[in-house]
């Protein structure tokens, strides 16, 4: 099983990231994929900041929700919590809520492997699958 993080999603829907086909390729090898709410809705912020087709982006997060593949654990008040923990515990890092969330959580399900670009999985110890 690995996480995959906004970088991730984005980086396969989008064929013009560099990374795509290894994003694609990673995916489709992975039978368990573990995602969750906050990279959601970070995905589809992040798709209206690069003007990125919002109907795209949306079509995406509804097929997560019923691809028996990928589990989305929604965040609850207790995942939350346990989230602004990490980051109070973590002061020289910049990492965001849903970071802590996805670092909280791969720990939880003895998860090592992240798809995504962002260097803090690696800070915190994970495994980043794409090179950005």
């Amino acid at each position: 099983m690995m996480l995959v993080d906004t970088s991730g999603w984005m980086c396969f829907l989008n064929q013009a990231e560099p990374v795509h086909a290894e994003a694609y390729r990673l995916l489709s090898e992975q039978r368990l994929r573990l995602t969750h709410s906050y990279v959601l809705a970070e995905l589809v912020a992040l798709a209206q900041t690069r003007r990125f087709r919002r109907d795209l982006v949306l079509g995406l997060s509804h097929d997560l929700l019923d691809n028996p593949r990928v589990e989305v654990v929604f965040v609850d008040e207790s995942l939350h919590r346990r989230a602004l923990d990490l980051l109070v515990q973590r002061p020289d890092k910049s990492y965001s809520l849903c970071d802590a969330v996805s670092f909280v959580l791969m720990r939880d399900r003895s998860v090592t492997d992240a798809l995504t670009t962002d260097l803090h999985f690696e800070q915190e110890g994970f495994t980043r699958l794409l090179e950005a």
